[in-house]
């Protein structure tokens, strides 16, 4: 290989295994304190996002995607970008990363290691609103991480792309979103809706909620009755509380206040916050900051011996 290294999921996705990146990144919220920013960049309902990490003895990372929501129509994909990475010694870059590498490990790892701190034990029923390429990486790694997960099943607005993603994975499709919301143990949900999809009314006692896909400040999947009903935290609070609508808005309208985010996960990751009981809802918020795309890419160039 010349020049600066370029890795694709070709290279790498058979080398990885959720359990080692879920272990890696909780180990990471053990270490130094990240440096953290975010640039965001929009054309009507298209997006630029840039996001960058300095984590000391890991190094600094940079990932840049386009959000363009109509490319499926035209055969492209929604979100197209690239991570490049930089040696923590020297400064020297050591590689570049798809985006679509990165992502897909890093979003779903995210979101399992917060039901691991978080998910009462014994759960067995994980629904997935979506079905996307999000949901699908969910399939994989929630299971894998969380075993006594035996009944997996994914819901869309679009019946038949849930019935596409339930026949390619082995899982059941969900008819009624009430219903299934309130049969299940964890609640995943991974839609680019700008309105709520979860109504916090449907919720059982005990169910954890796993709120992946709202990333910018009009973004949001669940009502303001899901964060009454829960005990809520959040992946950073550095990347959720001001900056993403599903938080930022209920936060500016009072619904609740800055003390009701009880933990992130370096508290959770030091032990304070956890679930109290088994009756607790507890919701977490993924905000995938660019800490844990440099975390992830670290494991990912370490599995290619880079």
């Amino acid at each position: 290989m010349t020049g600066l290294p370029h890795i694709r999921a070709e290279d790498a996705a058979h080398l990885m295994s959720w359990p080692a990146l879920v272990d890696a990144l909780q180990e990471g919220h053990r270490g130094p304190e990240p440096q953290i920013t975010d640039q965001f960049l929009t054309s009507g309902d298209r997006t630029v996002l840039s996001r960058a990490a300095w984590i000391d003895g890991l190094g600094v990372g940079v990932k840049t995607v386009t959000v363009f929501p109509e490319n499926p129509g035209q055969g492209r994909p929604t979100v197209q970008g690239a991570m490049l990475v930089f040696d923590p010694v020297t400064g020297t870059p050591r590689a570049t990363i798809d985006n679509g590498l990165i992502t897909y490990w890093k979003t779903a790892a995210d979101s399992v290691l917060g039901a691991r701190f978080l998910a009462r034990s014994g759960a067995t029923r994980l629904l997935i609103i979506g079905a996307g390429t999000v949901a699908r990486s969910l399939i994989e790694a929630y299971p894998a991480v969380l075993p006594g997960l035996e009944h997996i099943a994914v819901w869309n607005r679009t019946r038949a792309n849930a019935s596409a993603l339930a026949s390619e994975t082995g899982v059941r499709v969900a008819d009624n979103l009430p219903d299934a919301v309130g049969a299940a143990d964890i609640v995943a949900t991974c839609t680019l809706s700008q309105t709520p999809v979860l109504e916090g009314r449907w919720l059982s006692r005990g169910t954890h909620v796993d709120l992946i896909g709202a990333f910018t400040a009009t973004m949001r999947e669940a009502d303001d009755e899901a964060l009454r009903r829960a005990r809520i935290f959040v992946d950073s609070r550095a990347t959720t509380l001001h900056h993403i609508g599903e938080l930022k808005d209920p936060l500016e309208r009072g619904v609740i206040q800055e003390e009701d985010v009880l933990a992130d996960y370096r508290d959770l990751a030091a032990g304070a916050g956890r679930r109290l009981g088994t009756d607790d809802i507890t919701l977490c918020k993924n905000g995938g900051g660019a800490h844990l795309d440099l975390m992830t890419a670290d494991v990912i160039l370490r599995a290619v011996g880079l």
